[in-house]
């Protein structure tokens, strides 16, 4: 390109901007944008299956959801046999749910236990700042018996570099500041949600986290498979998004009330 018709494509950028004819484009998108849980996973690792026999082993379903479903028809799911649900309420700093109400609250009064979760970009701002925005914004716990701990969905970046431009090292630290932040706003400490492979690549062995906060792992897949490092046992496992996002809880009901109440 000459500098003659670079020059000239430069002067008609700046015309189009000005008369509100072109939108600038920005450097770093912004996080405002809507990315459902295990969305990145999904289009990094791909689906190859679903569990079809779990044995005898003891078992609660549900669902998770965002603004991607809407107004969700709590009841069907209700009558479908999902017993919890998981609810996107925020993402970086810069998005809530516009339907978040709706769905946290009535998966409520259906009967479900429910929780909130959080979809992290760790390149925006800190732990601490992104875990204070989701607790004062439908990421907060009582002890009702039907809240579950808020989440911290830790997956593939939307936007460039798989780990965020972090090291393992700058990456465990980011979610122990969220998870940190997340137990003095709330008293409890977060579940983590993320795949193994995600894990391994940016968070690997720099820092082990299954003594204090419960995983739910991302899987779409016969079986589970590997778990993260140091983990000896999945809490959730997200096994499918078909027809919407469907979990596991690895107990029996009585232990899922258990988690609630804390």
């Amino acid at each position: 390109m000459t500098p003659t018709l670079r020059g000239l494509l430069a002067a008609l950028s700046t015309f189009l901007l000005a008369a509100g004819l072109a939108t600038p484009v920005s450097a770093t998108p912004p996080d405002n944008r809507d990315h459902p849980m295990g969305s990145q996973i999904r289009k990094h690792e791909g689906v190859h299956g679903k569990p079809t026999d779990l044995g005898t082993m003891a078992v609660v379903a549900g669902i998770d959801v965002s603004s991607w479903q809407g107004n969700v028809d709590w009841n069907y799911w209700w009558n479908q046999g999902k017993r919890f649900a998981y609810v996107k309420a925020t993402e970086g700093t810069g998005y809530r749910n516009p339907y978040f109400a709706q769905q946290y609250n009535g998966s409520y009064n259906v009967g479900m236990i429910r929780g909130a979760y959080h979809f992290a970009l760790p390149d925006r701002s800190s732990g601490a700042t992104q875990a204070g925005y989701f607790a004062s914004n439908g990421g907060g716990w009582s002890r009702d018996g039907k809240t579950l701990p808020g989440v911290v969905d830790l997956e593939y970046n939307p936007y460039g570099a798989t780990c965020y431009g972090k090291t393992q090292a700058g990456m465990a630290a980011w979610i122990r500041d969220f998870g940190n932040t997340y137990r003095s706003r709330t008293g409890r400490d977060v579940v983590i949600y993320t795949s193994t492979s995600w894990w391994s690549q940016c968070v690997g062995t720099a820092q082990a986290f299954a003594s204090t906060n419960p995983l739910w792992v991302a899987r779409y897949n016969t079986t589970v498979g590997t778990l993260p490092y140091n983990w000896g046992y999945w809490t959730f496992w997200q096994y499918t998004d078909s027809p919407i996002d469907q979990n596991y809880f690895n107990g029996a009901y009585d232990r899922l009330r258990a988690l609630a109440l804390g």
